[in-house]
């Protein structure tokens, strides 16, 4: 159930957004340790955003999972998402926030019920 909800100021055309969004699940399954079957990336371009004072290419990102994540793994998927921001879209990573929830099971709901 790891979900990536992406942001970025950056106009994303489809054929990028598939890249991203690929390259991405591959990541966040193998560095956490869960199946990509249960990965979710959200991915929105175009988004306003401001970062210190400009709208240069920049995003922010939010990772939540259930278990999985701790310093090594949180410093890991910061520098690979950033990576793969910079690949695909030219965003420095020194423009990109990303935020980490351990988060209980019975607060996620899947399959109509909570894992």
């Amino acid at each position: 159930m790891p979900t990536l909800n992406l942001f970025t100021n950056v106009p994303v055309d489809a054929v990028v957004a598939s890249d991203i969004l690929k390259d991405a699940t591959k990541a966040v399954a193998k560095i956490i340790g869960k199946p990509e079957s249960y990965v979710m990336i959200l991915l929105n371009g175009g988004a306003p955003i401001a970062f210190a004072g400009t709208e240069a290419p920049a995003a922010y990102g939010e990772l939540i999972s259930i278990g999985g994540l701790g310093p090594g793994v949180n410093g890991k998927l910061s520098s690979t998402i950033a990576e793969i921001l910079q690949t695909k879209l030219s965003i420095d990573s020194n423009r990109f926030y990303i935020k980490f929830y351990d988060s209980p099971r019975q607060f996620f709901g899947f399959n109509g019920s909570t894992f």
